[in-house]
């Protein structure tokens, strides 16, 4: 036989601190779910065309139906060995990079120490350096990202013994900046002020030991 049985609930402000605590764990393991990175990846696809680099894409399917397409940015993280952050596309020299990437994100000392050593290595070499760049192996860090680079010189001179190994390494930093970016991002929407803020917005509800309602 039906019973009806009564349960007294309770917004997030209402609990006490050990409920507060099971509460943010339960966000923090379903709250993720939506794309908390897509801010992180839009600022890097626009730094990346003001560096010179086109990001390779690859389609994704639409609820709707359709597909659109994405960035080949990849990630993993936080906590193991081999976690990190990495890109495909192409290279080519981006002559105003180090002006506009300071008019962009002026505070920002390493891109501009980035942008600063393609543009040296690029003068070396009469700006006509460019790179390939795709992802390797299964794990996703700067190390997995085989970059192929060439000189497109009308009288096929050779590039600079430096200009391969100082391309190489210069954007491999920029894969590492943006893990940084990531997990800077990552850590500052799991903190306890942004899970709360989440938790009151939605109105979710929770009975008195912190254990979702419903």
């Amino acid at each position: 036989m039906p019973e009806i049985i009564e349960t007294t609930v309770y917004q997030l402000d209402e609990l006490a601190d050990a409920a507060k605590d099971e509460a943010r764990a339960w966000y923090r393991q379903t709250g993720f779910e939506h794309d908390w990175f897509e801010f992180v990846f839009d600022d890097f696809e626009r730094i990346c065309a003001i560096f010179g680099i086109e990001l390779r894409t690859y389609p994704v399917r639409l609820y709707g139906g359709g597909a659109r397409q994405k960035p080949c940015i990849f990630f993993s993280g936080f906590w193991s060995q081999g976690d990190g952050a990495c890109f495909e596309g192409r290279y080519r020299y981006a002559k105003a990079a180090p002006r506009e990437i300071r008019g962009y994100a002026p505070k920002d000392g390493e891109l501009h120490r980035i942008a600063d050593a393609l543009q040296a290595v690029q003068r070396r070499n009469f700006y006509q350096l460019h790179a390939s760049i795709v992802h390797r192996d299964r794990y996703y860090h700067e190390y997995c990202m085989a970059i192929g680079v060439e000189r497109d010189s009308p009288t096929w001179q050779d590039m600079t013994a430096d200009a391969e190994d100082a391309v190489i390494e210069t954007l491999r930093d920029l894969a590492r900046w943006l893990y940084r970016q990531l997990e800077a991002e990552y850590e500052y929407q799991s903190s306890d002020t942004s899970v709360d803020e989440a938790i009151l917005a939605n109105g979710y509800t929770f009975t008195e030991n912190g254990r979702r309602f419903g």
